[in-house]
């Protein structure tokens, strides 16, 4: 669940942990499909066998497979949307760093710090936030963002 501002909440969340989501099993189907959809079926993503003969020890997910997974991770506990809100629409990311590989099987959740609020109309905010993929029992994060969201109340 997202967590809601309002205006008058809206200043003492910035800087501020919103929220960690659940966790999220990358299953070799997930990321099979993906490969599928966007036309992307380098082997270390998809060939278990082959992979197993690289560095990593086996297939792991596409970058931009744990990216897409913002989305869900924000209905699931670290997004954020001003009360009453509309829509809410992805605007993009100013920073994206790429840390860790993520292994077939490995969990994943995600982690929020909301960066700024800008209201650029009436009823229009652009949220960032500071956006962090963790690997269970990994030391490093599989990715960090600086996502922009565009909020419509």
């Amino acid at each position: 669940m997202s967590k809601i501002l309002t205006p008058e909440t809206l200043e003492g969340a910035i800087c501020q942990e919103i929220g960690t989501s659940d966790w999220f099993e990358v299953t070799q189907e997930n990321v099979n499909a993906f490969a599928d959809v966007t036309a992307d079926h380098q082997f270390i993503h998809i060939d278990p066998v082959k992979a197993a003969k690289t560095p990593f020890g086996g297939t792991i997910a596409h970058g931009f497979y744990t990216l897409s997974m913002l989305s869900h991770f924000a209905e699931t506990g670290c997004g954020v949307v001003m009360e009453n809100t509309k829509m809410g629409v992805n605007y993009g990311c100013d920073k994206l760093r790429f840390i860790q590989p993520v292994r077939v099987g490995s969990r994943i959740r995600g982690r929020s710090i909301l960066s700024s609020a800008v209201e650029k109309n009436p009823g229009q905010y652009l949220f960032t936030s500071q956006m962090t993929v963790e690997i269970e029992g990994g030391d490093k994060p599989a990715l960090i963002a600086d996502w922009l969201t565009m909020v419509f109340v």
